[in-house]
């Protein structure tokens, strides 16, 4: 498996996970959040770098070296910023692979349209409890 650098954008429940995760894989992490207490979740074996900043100030991820990272994820939890973000990461730091967490389904065929790929935690549980329910009903 070939290392990657990946930046996250929000160190919540959702991008500390992510970030946990990738680190312990290997990669190089950047983590960016406006929080310092968001910080505290990431684990005592977390190798990446921790950024305290707010990521819609495009100098905050330009210190990220944003522009040089092959994967960046957008998981705050302002689906907004999220597009925002994945839409500058994408158009002007020429992001190749940009993901977008995104709370509301309905809008995530007009972001898939306009090149975002996006996630929606909800879609997925959704999905989750309905095959669960499946098996029941």
């Amino acid at each position: 498996m070939k290392q990657k650098y990946i930046v996250i954008i929000g160190c919540g429940r959702l991008g500390s996970t992510l970030a946990n995760s990738l680190s312990a894989m290997g990669h190089s992490i950047v983590v960016i959040d406006r929080n310092n207490e968001a910080f505290e979740l990431l684990d005592a074996g977390f190798s990446g770098f921790k950024i305290s900043g707010d990521a819609n100030e495009f100098f905050v991820l330009k210190q990220a070296k944003t522009e040089k990272a092959e994967v960046v994820l957008a998981v705050t939890n302002d689906e907004n910023l999220n597009i925002m973000l994945a839409q500058t990461c994408q158009t002007v730091l020429g992001v190749k692979k940009v993901i977008a967490r995104i709370s509301n389904p309905s809008r995530q065929n007009i972001y898939n349209d306009l090149g975002i790929n996006t996630i929606c935690p909800e879609q997925l549980a959704a999905s989750q409890f309905m095959e669960i329910l499946g098996e029941q009903l």
